[in-house]
Formats: C-alpha cells, sequence, structure tokens
C-alpha cells in the first residue's frame, strides 16, 4: 500500500527555508519522496560551524525549554505522541563493537545521549508514525558550547572513523553498520547529520541464504540530527525498520531550531 502523499503541514514549514545542494552526501529526504517545490538541503561539509552567536542568554526555564518543543501538529497526520519504546531499540542499538570510537555512537544512540552523559536534556519528545512504524524522538539539551561543538565535530568524523563496522548485539546478533553524512537544512550556529542504516546478517555464510528464505533481515535506518543555537541545542533521531519518513525530519530540524531561537530571543528581552 504506498505511502500517502507528503503532509501540507510539512512541505509548509519546508517550503520555509533557504537550503543548499550537495551531490556528495546522503540527503535525509530521498529523491523520490522530495516534496514538491522544496527546496534541497545544506551540504554537511558547510556545516559544521556557523557565524559568532550573539550575546549568551540566560540558562532556558523549563517552561521555556517545553515552549521550544515541536509536537504531532507540526508534523501532521499521521504523526502521533509516541505510545513506548520501539522494540528495534533495545534489539539493534543495544550493541557492542571492537572499535572505542563505533563503541561511542552505539552508545549514544541507545541512551539517547548524543552530547555525552554531562549535557542536560531540558525537555523531550517522542512521536510515532503511525503508517510507516517510525519513531522521532527530539530534545532540547543544555550544555557548554565548545562541549557541544566538539561533539558536532565528533560527528562529522565518523563516516571516516566509523563508514562501515561490524557489530554484536545483546542478544548475541550480528549486525553491519554504515553511517554516512546527511544533509542539513542551514539552521542554528552550527550542525550535523548522519544517516545510520543497522543491518542485520548470518554469522556463517552457509546460514545465509537459509536465513533469507526463513524471515526478512532486520534493517534498522536511522536519521539523526544535532543543532547548537547559542548556549543550546537540539537533537533529532529518526528511525524505524520500515520506511523512514525524511521529511519529518528536516520539517522537524527546521522548525526545532527556528523555534528554540526564538524562546531564547523572547528570553533575552524578559530579563
Amino acid at each position: 500500500m504506498p505511502r500517502p502523499p507528503a503532509r501540507a503541514v510539512i512541505a509548509s514549514t519546508l517550503s520555509a527555508a533557504t537550503l543548499l545542494t550537495t551531490a556528495s552526501a546522503c540527503s535525509l529526504v530521498r529523491p523520490e519522496r522530495a516534496i514538491s517545490g522544496v527546496p534541497a538541503a545544506v551540504s554537511p561539509a558547510a556545516t559544521a560551524t556557523g557565524p559568532p552567536t550573539p550575546a549568551a542568554a540566560p540558562t532556558l526555564t523549563e517552561a521555556q525549554a517545553r515552549a521550544a518543543l515541536i509536537t504531532e501538529a507540526d508534523l501532521g497526520d499521521p504523526w502521533v505522541p509516541t505510545r513506548g519504546i520501539a522494540t528495534w531499540r533495545d534489539a539493534m542499538l543495544k550493541a557492542s563493537t571492537d572499535s572505542a570510537e563505533c563503541r561511542r555512537l552505539l552508545d549514544a544512540l541507545y541512551a539517547e545521549e548524543l552530547f555525552g552523559p554531562d549535557a542536560q536534556t531540558r525537555a523531550s519528545i517522542g512521536l510515532d508514525d503511525e503508517y510507516d512504524e517510525a519513531q522521532l524522538r527530539y530534545q532540547v539539551v543544555a550544555h557548554r558550547p565548545a562541549e557541544v561543538d566538539r561533539t558536532l565535530e565528533w560527528l562529522g568524523s565518523l563516516p571516516h572513523t566509523c563508514g562501515q563496522f561490524t557489530a554484536r548485539t545483546a542478544g548475541g546478533g550480528l549486525m553491519t553498520v554504515e553511517v554516512g553524512e546527511a544533509e542539513m537544512p542551514e539552521v542554528g550556529d552550527a550542525r550535523r547529520g548522519l544517516h545510520i542504516v543497522l543491518s542485520g546478517v548470518s554469522e556463517h555464510e552457509e546460514e545465509e541464504e537459509e536465513a533469507e528464505e526463513e524471515a526478512d533481515v532486520p534493517t534498522l535506518t536511522l536519521h539523526v540530527a544535532a543543532v547548537r543555537v547559542g548556549d543550546d541545542a537540539i537533537t533529532v533521531t529518526n528511525g524505524g525498520l520500515g520506511e523512514v519518513p525524511g521529511d519529518a525530519t528536516l520539517a522537524a530540524v527546521q522548525l526545532g531550531a527556528d523555534r528554540l531561537a526564538e524562546v531564547r530571543k523572547r528570553g533575552r528581552v524578559e530579563v
């Protein structure tokens, strides 16, 4: 059953942005899924850092952090408040590998702590796509800007250091993991995006053909985005075992960064 056309609410969000294109990076919006009239995204190579930020705003209050969240209304049908943690989180993200850098990535994805355990999550929301069964997680994070930028630099290095590796799940299964750069809307002061694919594999070649006949090999696709906005940051992860809507990921990044910037601006005015 084909997926319905992209929702107007997402197209409206994205069409307000001025975006650039690149042929070398993996886009969060696949060509066949691109929304008519929506510009392409900016090259990840040009997104590591932006211009100097204005004077730092006071630390966000809890109410301000909640005001910076996106909701299911921003993405439209079929997105709804999450009904719980996706089963693939424990089954595929709870995994380990020999490389310390790649293991750090897996740990950060599983714990939903891209900026590390020292960063403070001020507000978060989970949304489920009822049609494709994807799950999106959006967080507003407080951390030192220098530490955020170091994390963004680390994320940018992962397609080179962890472009492809093998990991073992907590249940003992083997996976191949592919990590690539992803295009991002030109928002915030610094940003990075990753496109990650985790695929279950047979441990023995002679078992592979039989395993494929018995059941489909699970493949988890993750869109990962992190953006610094002044002294605060947002993270977006959108993943699933089926089709993962890239238009929703870009809309969440675009709208979320703009909303956080506006909340910070109002906070400076109110002081």
